[in-house]
């Protein structure tokens, strides 16, 4: 099973912290919505890269201390076992998708706060939406 969707759409109409659009065996999906002075909040995946791109607002991004600006269109990179977190410093809500390579989150994960995403962590289960 493949996946085909306008990305731009989705990420623009996402209002959940955290949705799982598409897990597959190598690769995830996600949408997410930051609110204003939110943030992803700092993490590390050991045996995940991450690709993270602003869709639209203006964010700061923090890898391995260094911090850059980022605004609509910018994009970030994320290799595996790099310390990073996505902070919303604008004036409206955050909206970026991200790709993880290899998945991070269980299939269908919704997280409608960054509160409730902490409380419910749940790390991919091998579950995909490939048949």
């Amino acid at each position: 099973m493949s996946y085909i969707t306008n990305i731009e759409k989705d990420t623009l109409e996402n209002s959940n912290f955290r949705k799982v659009l598409f897990t597959a065996k190598h690769m995830q999906l996600v949408v997410m919505s930051i609110p204003v002075g939110g943030d992803i909040g700092m993490e590390t995946h050991g045996d995940v890269d991450q690709f993270i791109r602003v869709e639209k607002g203006k964010a700061k991004s923090i890898l391995n201390g260094v911090e850059t600006e980022l605004e609509d269109d910018f994009s970030v990179i994320v290799p595996a076992g790099t310390e990073h977190n996505i902070v919303n410093i604008g004036d409206e809500d955050l909206k970026v998708y991200t790709i993880y390579a290899r998945p991070e989150h269980k299939k269908g994960t919704i997280h409608t706060t960054k509160e409730d995403a902490m409380a419910n962590e749940e790390h991919f289960d091998g579950a995909t939406d490939v048949e």
